[in-house]
């Protein structure tokens, strides 16, 4: 592999102009297919096999037309202190603003507070529930525009009006925080390289995969059904990734130039060695994404493909533009050692002072258990609030408190109690029953019997009188484990009812649909987990020739993902710095994040694994002894990977900012178990127990050697062209086209 991609880093520095050119035609193709493209649609959310699901879709069976996925807003209405919402002069207020909103072309039914008991025990309180033909994504502008100016026009007359309900749903915001993120990424860059055109290479690349890729998701996003999430993730991955990517290859043809080649020498063995790490480390992230179809919930495995699409680009412009670009470059960028005469350079640096990387590396080789035991135990305690993981998905209640939403939420619990913001839709498909509404009758007395249920409203039945809905209200908040308990109860009794009256019972809503897509990511983790970390391994077998290696990383990979879950329930379960954050609510954590950051983080690891441990296995394979190749490595490698790693802690860090609690948490997550991957897994773990395990660590069955195809990751088969492409550095200016 790495003869074929010296060729490909040869050559692109050659054609630099064609390579170029493609490049910013498949950027322009993609920004004219987004710009062209559709509006996208609100992604449906759909959860195949679950209870829920199918009562959604019995629901649209037998009741066409309910629009059962349509938006719905409740425009929440509370008197002035001291006054009812039923006094005469703000009834007409009240009704007055059911009138307007049911003048809306898109809704289908207004309810009246009034004649629909909605109004709370106190009579302070109540509420008029709008239903939309059309999903909140899909609703229009205008739709919306009438809804606010309906809300506000009561507020004018002396109510507090607030908004709850996917109405008026948008597209997060990520706030000033993501520029940020890229700011200190630059920063990095520059102190990294010690010039401005070496640190604008990777930042200029990976705008350019994140824009093809992101265009390209715009501009497919109505035709296969994606949400805004999913090209915010690929976003946030694709900028990480492909940063760090090509840092590696700049970084490599810098040592390269130092050693004394030529730039086009020194841009193919930069390409054929870092580059055939950043195929395979490329490869673990691509594997764990598209590993996210095994769930089998469609809008996870999207966005696992699309963000999967995002870092395959940011694989193809590593190997072809940066060598291309540094042909444009020329002698901007230095030789490793050099700086630029603007950052103070001029001079080239002390070569016989070892190197922080060198200095750590010898440290952690002389005293291999004690960094161990440290590195092991501190993760071990980060872990340990993990142990208290409860899982749920985001409401209205989640929301920022400076929101419609959450008012609406605060005041409707405050009415009508806890539980009336989660309600559960029961489903009778009474079909095969004898009697129907006998079967929906002995449903509903004994659902009224249950514990925690403090409402069930008549049940409403379709034109055929053989289906049935029934809601019932629990009086516990929807996240609750008591409400949980009562989706189990509820469908538990289904067996008996069904064996008595012949009817079925099905339990949704969107509490009950949150509940069981829980059940479902849980299920699906131990699966995943086995697909994702073997074919991974077997790849890492590949990739050093070794089996301990590939376990001690798929090991380090468990401690710090479990160490960032403990640090996730640590802010936004528990509180820990919440203010910091920007969690202005704390409670479950989202269903999908374990294994969302198992998927993603393990692909992440791995990119520093291969980074920096193909160059002690370089190393090793040059005939150094095991402790050496570990210096060796560091030396080489040490500055990169922290460098990559400060980026991608930085890109991640960005999104903590977004208004969406789902992006804050993810981007959070993926921050932190950065973090301790990097510094604590890869940078202090890894050398200690390849110190302990000494040349056992380079163990591989010679029967396995001998099937293993041998993909020269660490650049053996160039070293016949040791003498090759070397120049004196005083001829740099006699570089054809530079």
């Amino acid at each position: 592999m790495a003869t074929f991609l010296y060729k490909i880093g040869r050559l692109a520095f050659r054609r630099r102009h064609f390579v170029a050119l493609i490049w910013v035609a498949l950027l322009t193709l993609a920004g004219v297919g987004a710009a062209s493209a559709p509006a996208a649609g609100s992604s449906s959310f759909s959860i195949p096999g679950t209870e829920a699901q199918k009562a959604f879709d019995l629901l649209e069976q037998r009741f066409p037309g309910m629009s059962a996925d349509g938006a719905t807003a409740r425009v929440v209405f509370k008197a002035p202190g001291g006054e009812k919402v039923t006094a005469k002069s703000n009834k007409a207020v009240v009704e007055k603003t059911v009138r307007e909103l049911r003048d809306g072309s898109e809704v289908t039914s207004v309810a009246d507070p009034f004649t629909g008991h909605a109004v709370s025990k106190d009579g302070t309180i109540a509420y008029a529930q709008v239903k939309y033909k059309v999903s909140g994504m899909e609703l229009e502008d205008a739709s919306k525009d009438a809804l606010k100016r309906a809300a506000q026009s009561a507020r004018d007359d002396g109510l507090s009006v607030e908004i709850g309900g996917d109405a008026l749903s948008a597209v997060p915001e990520t706030g000033a925080t993501e520029v940020i993120g890229i700011a200190i990424a630059a920063v990095v860059l520059v102190v990294t390289f010690g010039s401005l055109v070496a640190a604008g290479l990777p930042l200029l690349t990976a705008l350019i995969g994140v824009g093809i890729g992101v265009s390209t998701i715009t501009a497919l996003a109505n035709a296969l059904d994606l949400g805004s999430t999913t090209s915010t993730l690929a976003m946030m991955i694709g900028l990480a990734v492909g940063i760090d990517y090509a840092l590696f290859i700049v970084s490599r043809y810098r040592a390269e130039l130092a050693e004394g080649r030529e730039r086009e020498e020194a841009a193919g063995r930069a390409v054929g060695t870092a580059g055939s790490a950043v195929v395979f480390a490329g490869l673990t992230v691509v594997i764990a994404l598209v590993g996210l179809a095994v769930v089998n919930i469609p809008m996870l495995t999207k966005m696992g493909v699309a963000a999967a699409g995002t870092v395959a680009i940011a694989v193809l412009i590593a190997l072809t533009l940066i060598p291309a670009l540094l042909g444009y470059a020329g002698r901007k960028v230095k030789p490793a050692g050099e700086k630029s005469r603007l950052l103070g350079g001029g001079r080239a640096a002390a070569k016989d002072r070892p190197n922080m990387g060198t200095r750590w590396a010898r440290f952690v080789v002389r005293r291999p258990v004690a960094v161990l035991l440290l590195g092991v135990i501190g993760l071990g305690a980060a872990a340990l609030p993990a142990s208290q993981l409860e899982l749920g998905l985001p409401d209205d209640g989640s929301q920022p408190t400076a929101t419609t939403q959450r008012r609406a939420y605060d005041l409707l619990s405050e009415g009508f109690g806890p539980g009336f913001n989660g309600p559960l839709m029961v489903v009778v498909d009474a079909k095969s029953s004898e009697h129907p509404k006998a079967a929906v009758t002995t449903v509903t007395d004994d659902i009224k019997g249950m514990r925690d249920v403090v409402t069930v409203t008549p049940p409403t039945y379709n034109a055929a009188g053989d289906t049935a809905m029934i809601t019932v209200v629990p009086g516990s908040k929807p996240s609750s484990a008591t409400t949980e308990d009562l989706v189990h109860g509820i469908r538990g009794a289904g067996a008996g009812i069904t064996a008595d009256t012949g009817a079925k019972l099905l339990v949704t809503g969107s509490t009950a649909m949150n509940i069981d897509v829980s059940q479902k990511l849980n299920d699906a983790l131990i699966p995943y987990l086995a697909l994702v970390v073997g074919l991974a391994f077997l790849l890492l077998i590949v990739v050093f020739r070794s089996i301990l290696v590939p376990l001690k990383a798929a090991l380090g990979f468990l401690l710090s993902v479990t160490a960032a879950l403990g640090a996730v329930v640590a802010v936004f379960q528990w509180g820990w710095l919440s203010g910091l954050m920007g969690v202005e609510e704390t409670g479950p954590v989202m269903s999908m994040m374990p294994i969302f950051m198992v998927g993603v983080v393990f692909g992440l690891a791995m990119d520093y694994e291969v980074f920096l441990v193909t160059r002690m296995r370089e190393a090793y394979v040059h005939g150094e002894n095991p402790g050496q190749a570990i210096v060796t490595g560091f030396r080489h490698g040490a500055r990169v990977v922290t460098a990559a790693a400060v980026i991608m802690i930085a890109v991640f860090s960005g999104f903590i900012g977004s208004s969406e609690s789902m992006i804050k948490m993810i981007g959070f997550g993926l921050a932190i178990a950065v973090f301790f991957d990097a510094f604590v897994v890869r940078m202090a773990l890894v050398p200690a127990v390849l110190a302990l395990l000494g040349r056992k660590a380079w163990w591989l069955p010679k029967w396995l050697g001998r099937v293993l195809p041998n993909v020269d990751v660490e650049g053996e088969g160039l070293r016949t062209r040791r003498d090759e492409g070397r120049r004196d550095p005083d001829q740099d200016r006699e570089l054809v086209g530079v």
